[in-house]
């Protein structure tokens, strides 16, 4: 039995890493009693994959994840049962049974969409910035000491509407296929606003058919 589970990361989880978060699922599901899948060979590990790591700071309402049963179980006592062996940073918005026979859920990943809070000192002639950085034919960057073409990796940003607390927020949708993500924070420094400035969040996840 393959499950798909939909959670939320936020508060203090947000500064746990790709590899932590794993280790995090894989000791609830055990704690929760799931009959969880290993792998064959010397060190075997349970079958859990996630959909797109995370930046460390982001929070996100739109985390996937794919684990392997040794058996079916029931969708709505299996939810409440692992709810309650995870930390409250950590909200399961929804389980599903998802095909055994489909593609590892990294490959599916297409894009990704983020809202990101700025500071309002840096809030003037945003709409123009955003603007010139669509039109922007190249945007050369260097990560981890190789270069690369930031500007196809966004597919589209705008500014959001004002909400009832009046923070200037941009939304972005990055690509995020293999071997060539798009970082929220490379984009804010690219539109001049630091990033450890702004509050991001990863809202949506965009799968191929």
């Amino acid at each position: 039995m393959r499950l798909r589970v939909a959670f939320s990361k936020q508060g203090a989880l947000r500064y746990i890493g790709h590899l932590d978060l794993h280790t995090l699922l894989e000791r609830a599901a055990r704690r929760a009693a799931l009959p969880l899948v290993y792998s064959q060979g010397f060190h075997p590990a349970p079958k859990i994959q996630i959909a797109a790591a995370l930046p460390l700071g982001f929070s996100s309402r739109a985390e996937m994840a794919d684990l392997w049963l040794s058996e079916d179980r029931d969708l709505v006592s299996l939810r409440a049962d692992l709810q309650s062996a995870l930390p409250r940073d950590i909200q399961i918005l929804d389980v599903q049974q998802a095909d055994d026979r489909a593609p590892a859920l990294q490959t599916l990943v297409v894009a990704a969409e983020y809202e990101a809070t700025i500071p309002d000192e840096f809030a003037s002639d945003l709409t123009s910035r955003l603007a010139a950085l669509m039109e922007a034919e190249s945007l050369p960057r260097v990560r981890r000491g190789k270069t690369y073409d930031l500007r196809p990796l966004i597919e589209s940003l705008e500014a959001a509407p004002a909400e009832g607390s009046g923070e200037t927020r941009v939304l972005l949708r990055l690509a995020a296929r293999e071997g060539a993500t798009g970082r929220p924070d490379e984009v804010l420094a690219a539109l001049g606003i630091p990033p450890e400035s702004a509050r991001v969040e990863r809202i949506r996840l965009i799968f191929r058919d």
